[in-house]
């Protein structure tokens, strides 16, 4: 059976309004998209670089600035944590580590009391999450 071909190649001006309309509606959906509140808890890690990591599986606990603690994307208390973290322990096959994701404004005892509370719970390492160093781009040196 054979098919009437009537598609022809269109030749004439391409029409700007609805590419135009496509647009303004991106913009107006990034502006709102913006507006949007992200949930989670804003921490301003420090940065660093050629620092050493681990290669064990890792439990993660955040701290804000005001000393808050999250374990799992949730708000909790020292005691709880301390529990927590002792059944995550006994589950592992393998010795674990804490990775602390303080704010940079977090003291010094703070995150003492939270490694001794890991500790605690049997977690021996624990290390600090930083950001790495922003790029910089290379300078040019004058041509001689």
């Amino acid at each position: 059976m054979k098919f009437p071909r009537n598609a022809r190649i269109f030749r004439g001006q391409l029409d700007a309004a609805p590419f135009a309309t496509v647009f303004f509606l991106l913009v107006i959906f990034l502006m709102l998209g913006s507006l949007v509140y992200t949930p989670g808890v804003r921490l301003n890690l420090p940065t660093g670089e050629n620092l050493p990591g681990t290669d064990r599986p890792s439990v993660a606990v955040a701290m804000d600035a005001n000393g808050r603690l999250y374990y799992e994307n949730r708000l909790i208390e020292p005691d709880q944590l301390k529990q927590r973290l002792a059944e995550v322990v006994k589950q592992a096959n393998t010795p674990l580590s804490l990775l602390v994701q303080a704010d940079r404004s977090v003291s010094y005892e703070r995150l003492l009391r939270l490694s001794l509370l890991a500790r605690e719970a049997g977690i021996a390492d624990a290390w600090l999450a930083t950001l790495p160093r922003p790029f910089e781009l290379p300078r040019k040196t004058p041509a001689r």
